[in-house]
């Protein structure tokens, strides 16, 4: 496929460096995404997917050669089928940070309706930003951006701590962060190699296995947690995920935690665990509520969120490498890159507005992408004006927002694993090297380890424990980039006295 010209004038002087800077990120990152998204099954069924999709844009009116290009002409009415593929593949993943923050916040179904309603609307917003951008936000890449886990564990001690004020507070200031990180992203790149990539994802997924677990119990504060109505609840929904992955085909797959929902969300109504209060005099259409939240700007908190935006950077680096090489075959430009970290910044200060949590480009729909080859922008966006519309109908948050935190654990939990097995996996791409095995094992040990004993950091400052006493992903972040400068290189680590004789 001929490489869509987006760079403009005053960054194509640094083309060359920074796509050799990405070459290595695009080429680990798509591994990972070929490790993590689609399994060894799913790898054998892509080729029989692809040439399913043709016979089914066929038989659509749609050509496959116009589905796998960026700027084809075709039919919106026709592309919707295609573009709700993509929003059903991220549906889910995009509220449950939502849950989790509400939940643990003690908020009230009014308020987390709210929410939850502000979730499906910047999704929606930012992936119409990144589908075509403005000036220099966006990538103008086939790339479906929701609500983001980074975030969650950070936002929920946050949350608990000062109150969900603090947290839109963070959002804001963060995403301005994000933006200045997206303008200036070819500076800084290179200072953040795959292993820093590697640690800080599988931290994220070592943070979330609390959350899940909390979730399948019943949800934090619950008086029956733990019962054998909340267990039930979540191993039914765990096994209907686990059950319709292992029968189904193809990009069917993508829709296993939609499933285990629904299977658990009809258990739990003839368990009576959930409460249709909130569907009473609901509104038909519904516009989303500008800053619903008085937001809150707490030092420690918009350092705890800023380091996480430095993070999610790191993570749109690589995703949008991804992107790019298993739906284009290329690699990004840098206008694509700094575009796509731009775009997600200011669509996440923007969620703020909304009082809603940050955003990121979506690992599913990458999947997605490798299995189906869609690619068009006029198809996905689609999904993207579905995802808005969405918004504006209470009924489909309710629905969500009744769901028993039990159901939401039980389909969440497998989802936060797969986390740590992809970093594990981005640790392995980026090579074990005697090097890299020592910033991999000191940043996960001190990030982990001193977290789960937040008392060892009871002597610093209050902003500073504020900042990283109860954030493993912080802490494990700030170690590995300091490693990773300081320590001698590879060549250096291997010499030993009997080389030197």
């Amino acid at each position: 496929m001929k490489q869509q010209d987006s760079m403009s004038p005053d960054s194509s002087d640094d083309a060359s460096s920074a796509n050799v800077a990405s070459a290595t990120d695009a080429k680990k990152t798509e591994d990972r995404i070929e490790q993590t998204v689609m399994t060894p099954e799913l790898q054998e069924e892509a080729k029989e997917s692809a040439s399913e999709g043709r016979k089914e844009s066929k038989g659509l009116g749609i050509s496959f050669e116009a589905l796998s290009s960026l700027d084809a002409p075709v039919s919106f009415w026709k592309g919707i089928p295609f573009g709700l593929q993509h929003v059903l593949a991220m549906f889910v993943a995009n509220l449950a940070p939502i849950f989790l923050v509400a939940a643990a916040g003690h908020m009230s179904a009014a308020d987390s309706a709210r929410i939850i309603q502000a979730g499906l609307l910047v999704a929606g917003l930012g992936t119409c930003l990144q589908l075509y951008g403005i000036w220099r936000f966006g990538s103008r890449l086939p790339m479906v951006t929701g609500i983001s886990f980074t975030y969650v564990a950070a936002a929920i001690s946050i949350v608990s701590q000062k109150g969900y004020g603090a947290v839109v507070g963070a959002v804001l200031v963060g995403g301005l962060l994000e933006v200045v990180l997206g303008l200036t992203a070819q500076y800084w790149q290179r200072f953040v190699p795959p292993i820093v990539s590697a640690i800080v994802v599988t931290s994220i997924g070592f943070s979330l296995l609390s959350v899940g677990a909390e979730s399948f119990g019943g949800g934090s504060g619950a008086k029956d947690f733990g019962s054998w109505q909340n267990l039930t609840l979540g191993l039914i929904s765990l096994v209907a995920c686990l059950a319709f992955q292992l029968l189904m085909k193809g990009t069917a797959k993508q829709l296993s935690v939609l499933f285990g929902l629904v299977v658990g969300y009809v258990v739990a109504i003839f368990f009576g665990k959930v409460d249709f209060s909130g569907f009473q005099h609901l509104q038909v259409v519904s516009v989303p509520t500008i800053m619903p939240f008085k937001p809150e700007f707490d030092w420690g908190a918009i350092i705890s969120i800023g380091l996480l935006y430095v993070v999610s950077s790191v993570e749109v680096l690589g995703d949008t490498a991804a992107l790019t090489k298993v739906g284009l075959n290329r690699e990004p430009t840098p206008r694509e890159t700094a575009g796509a970290i731009a775009g997600d910044g200011l669509i996440s200060s923007v969620s703020g507005v909304f009082g809603c949590l940050p955003l990121t480009s979506f690992a599913q729909n990458i999947g997605l992408v490798a299995m189906t080859k869609v690619v068009n922008r006029k198809v996905i966006l689609s999904g993207g004006l579905l995802l808005i519309l969405a918004s504006f109908v209470p009924a489909i948050s309710e629905v969500f927002n009744s769901m028993p935190q039990a159901v939401l654990g039980g389909c969440t939990i497998m989802m936060f694993g797969n986390i740590i097995l992809s970093g594990f996996q981005m640790i392995s791409d980026a090579g074990y090297t005697q090097r890299n095995i020592t910033i991999a094992a000191l940043s996960l040990t001190i990030g982990i380890g001193f977290t789960q004993v937040s008392s060892i950091f009871v002597h610093f400052p209050a902003l500073f424990q504020s900042i990283f006493a109860q954030n493993c992903i912080a802490v494990a972040f700030v170690v590995a980039v300091i490693l990773n400068l300081v320590l001698p290189s590879e060549e250096h680590f291997l010499a030993t006295p009997a080389q030197h004789e």
